[in-house]
């Protein structure tokens, strides 16, 4: 079979991984969806490929986001690092720009002039604006979608726009490939297996044909062993190093 690249061809190789259909999986397909849900969801937290940078536009800004101070952003952010800096010397559109005066009276001619100073000075003004006026705080509230932006709103006007840093999960319906990462297919699996076992559970000690009994519990412990082990190679091979803040 192909590599899964719907919710649907997922469910199909779940089920035919946990031995249907030779073996009768007990568990109604509205629990693999909710199931495959938790394991998307924990993808989603921890796993460096489930989220994308971005540069995302929000505007024009109306008054009521100014009485309100804070903006609302779509649902498939999750974090917001920062928002372009407003109102800085450096992006001034005009003639007395910093960087259109230095380009004007040192740059003229690039063939015969360095670099070097011209990227000395940019860092050392950006430096500057970093100590005496910095980036313009923010707090993100992700179950609200609200990006509050603790800022002097007097440096943007009504129609105006901000671009903020932010990371936004990957739609796998858009982007089919989230279905056929190994990972998720592994984890929704055992995600499933443990519905199973617990599905079974409430027929222990219930003779079937033959003598055998159901053994829920041992198909319950096995996945609980599994989850276990995923969420620890998660933690260890797939989520980004936590960083580091000095200062």
């Amino acid at each position: 079979m192909a590599i899964p690249a719907s919710r649907d061809e997922l469910k199909g190789y779940i089920l035919r991984r946990l031995g249907a259909p030779v073996i009768e999986i007990n568990v109604d397909s509205d629990q693999v969806d909710d199931r495959i849900n938790d394991a998307l969801q924990y993808y989603a937290d921890y796993h460096f490929d489930a989220t994308s940078k971005q540069y995302y536009k929000y505007g024009p800004l109306t008054q009521t986001d100014f009485d309100n101070r804070y903006i609302t952003l779509p649902a498939n952010i999750i974090g917001a690092v920062k928002i372009f800096p407003v109102g800085q010397s450096l992006s001034t559109n005009n003639l007395f720009n910093i960087r259109y005066q230095i380009s004007l009276n040192d740059l003229y001619d690039l063939t015969s002039t360095t670099m070097v100073p011209y990227y000395m000075a940019m860092q050392h003004i950006q430096m500057l604006e970093q100590l005496l006026v910095g980036d313009q705080p923010i707090r993100f509230v992700r179950h609200m979608n609200r990006l509050n932006i603790d800022m002097d709103w007097t440096k943007v006007t009504i129609g105006s726009y901000l671009v903020i840093e932010a990371y936004q999960v990957v739609d796998p319906d858009t982007y089919t490939g989230v279905w056929g990462d190994r990972w998720l297919q592994r984890y929704a699996t055992a995600l499933v297996k443990r519905q199973w076992g617990s599905n079974l559970t409430k027929y222990i000690g219930v003779a079937l044909p033959g003598g055998t009994q159901f053994n829920g519990q041992k198909i319950y412990d096995d996945a609980v062993k599994e989850i276990d082990d995923l969420e620890t190679e998660m933690i260890n091979s797939y989520q980004m190093p936590p960083q580091i803040f000095i200062g």
